[in-house]
C-alpha cells in the first residue's frame, strides 16, 4: 500500500504512468475515494502524463490529524504530499471540494502549479449550497445510512437520463458506498463544514495560472452560474460548458471530458 508521510501523518496515493513533464494531480470531492478516478480518468491521462491520485485526510487509509479543517488545510496537505514524493512543480484538476482545495492551492503555492483544471466547484457557496450542505451535516449528525446518501449523490449529481439507466444505477450503487464506505459521517460532517468555510471570490484574481472551467449543462449541484463566476473573476481562464452531462459530466460525458483536458494540458508544452 503506497503511503506518504505528511505532516506526521498516512496519506495513500497511486501513481500511474511516466510520461515527462509536470505531472497531474487529480483531487477528489466530497464524500468520495480517490478510486473514482480509476476507471474514466485513469487510463486515459496516464498516457500522457504521470498521473496521481490520493486520498484527503480521514479518506480511506489516510490518516485524520482530528479536528475541523479548510480547503486551505486541505491545499497545505497536497503541497507536503508532493515534498513527501519529490514533485516541484504539477498540473491540477480538482472536482467540487476538490476543486476548491485546487483553487488554495493556486493561491497558497503558486510557484509549484502549472496549470489549473476546475470542474463542478465554486468560489463561495450561495444560499442554495448553504441550505444543502448544512442539510447534509444534519443527516450525517443524525444517522442518515450509506442508502441514504447514496439517494443524495445520485439525485444531486446524475442528470435525469442518466437516472433512467437502471443498470448503471444499479452498479453505482453496489461500487458507494457499500459495506465499507470511504468516509465516516464525522468525515462528512467536517467535510461539509470546509465546503461551507470554502471563499476565493475576492482573491480569484490572484490565480495567475491557465485555467480551464469545465462545467456540465445539467449541473444542479454546481450550476453553470458558479462556473461562470470562476471564469469571469480567474483572469487567464476559459469556460467549456459541455451539453451533456450534469455534476458528474466526468462520468456522464467522460471521451468528451478527457480530450478537452488533454487539449489543455497540450498546450503547456
Amino acid at each position: 500500500m503506497p503511503l506518504a508521510s505528511v505532516a506526521g501523518r498516512n496519506v495513500y496515493y497511486e501513481s500511474h504512468g511516466e510520461a515527462k513533464g509536470n505531472p497531474l494531480v487529480l483531487v477528489m470531492g466530497m464524500a468520495g475515494s480517490c478510486k473514482g478516478w480509476q476507471a474514466l480518468q485513469v487510463p486515459e491521462f496516464s498516457d500522457r502524463h504521470r498521473t496521481l491520485i490520493f486520498e484527503t485526510r480521514g479518506v480511506g487509509s489516510s490518516e485524520d490529524p482530528g479536528g475541523p479543517f479548510t480547503t486551505a488545510d486541505l491545499a497545505d496537505d497536497l503541497a507536503g504530499l508532493l515534498d513527501a514524493l519529490a514533485l516541484e512543480t504539477v498540473d491540477v484538476l480538482g472536482v467540487f471540494m476538490g476543486g476548491m482545495t485546487a483553487q488554495e492551492f493556486a493561491l497558497r503555492h503558486p510557484d509549484r502549479l502549472g496549470r489549473l483544471i476546475l470542474t463542478g466547484t465554486y468560489a463561495r457557496p450561495d444560499a442554495k449550497r448553504r441550505l444543502l450542505l448544512q442539510t447534509w451535516q444534519e443527516m450525517a449528525r443524525s444517522g442518515a445510512g450509506p442508502e441514504i446518501f447514496l439517494g443524495e449523490r445520485l439525485l444531486w449529481t446524475l442528470q435525469d437520463e442518466t437516472l433512467e439507466q437502471s443498470d448503471l444505477i444499479e452498479a453505482m450503487a453496489a461500487s458507494f458506498p457499500g459495506d465499507s464506505p470511504p468516509i465516516s459521517a464525522e468525515i462528512l460532517i467536517r467535510q461539509c463544514g470546509a465546503c461551507l468555510a470554502h471563499d476565493t471570490f475576492d482573491r480569484l484574481r490572484d490565480i495567475p495560472h491557465p485555467t480551464l472551467i469545465l462545467c456540465g449543462r445539467q449541473d444542479q449541484l454546481t450550476p453553470p452560474k458558479l462556473h461562470r463566476e470562476l471564469a469571469d473573476e480567474i483572469p487567464n481562464a476559459r469556460l467549456v460548458t459541455l451539453g451533456y452531462g450534469a455534476h458528474l459530466v466526468l462520468a456522464e460525458s467522460a471521451e468528451r471530458f478527457n480530450h478537452t483536458v488533454l487539449q489543455f494540458l497540450a498546450e503547456g508544452r
